[in-house]
């Protein structure tokens, strides 16, 4: 069972991602994927005609769950299936890679083949369209920053230049043109299990700065269908 892990989320500034970046340069390790200390990110959310997952994200509803498709700097030799999923304010996540024409077979609803894949995570997504009507919504683009620290098993994020496909959902195609969500932010998240060690909580500590439930699936929305 995958386990439940600790979450807060802040929008900061670019004079706020600079301080942070330079305290967590001198505490934690940058993540090992990450070339020159970040990747790209696009990700294809899931969500149902009547926009159930970002209802239930802008509501705050206690008990939610997303499914997303997801590959790294545009590398499609490894996809990620990825259900999150958040419960009294913890969040976790299970995956399962996926091959890229199965990936893109899922895009083109071309679907007979998920229910036999003899994976639970695919079986449960093919489950939840054909019941609840899920289908591929927006692309998300952005930039990440990760940065981990051992002791609370602690993964730390900046987040930026957020991009929306508008009604483009062929992510695995490069000609699939995305654009600005809004205006530029930032977005820290912090992750971690039991305790977050204090120079953790230091090291993201700003002035007047709160958590906060923004989401970058909501934020390309906007723009989207």
């Amino acid at each position: 069972m995958a386990q439940y892990r600790h979450e807060w989320k802040h929008q900061i500034s670019l004079s706020d991602q600079l301080a942070v970046r330079a305290r967590l340069r001198a505490v934690c390790r940058a993540d090992s994927h990450a070339a020159h200390g970040q990747y790209q990110v696009r990700s294809l959310y899931f969500d149902n005609l009547e926009d159930k997952a970002l209802r239930e994200k802008i509501d705050g509803v206690n008990c939610r769950e997303k499914f997303r498709i997801r590959y790294y700097n545009g590398d499609l030799s490894l996809i990620r299936l990825e259900k999150k999923s958040k419960r009294n304010g913890l969040g976790t996540k299970v995956l399962v890679q996926l091959a890229a024409q199965e990936a893109q077979a899922i895009v083109n609803g071309e679907l007979n083949w998920m229910g036999d894949s003899g994976r639970p995570l695919v079986q449960e997504l093919y489950s939840k369209i054909s019941s609840q009507g899920l289908r591929p919504r927006t692309i998300v683009d952005y930039t990440r920053e990760p940065f981990v620290y051992a002791p609370g098993n602690v993964r730390v994020t900046l987040d930026y230049d957020i991009r929306t496909g508008l009604g483009c959902t062929d992510f695995l195609n490069p000609g699939c043109v995305t654009i600005p969500a809004g205006e530029p932010v930032t977005i820290l998240e912090v992750k971690w299990d039991e305790f977050l060690p204090s120079v953790i909580r230091d090291a993201v500590q700003l002035e007047g700065r709160r958590a906060g439930a923004f989401s970058k699936y909501a934020a390309c929305r906007i723009y989207g269908v």
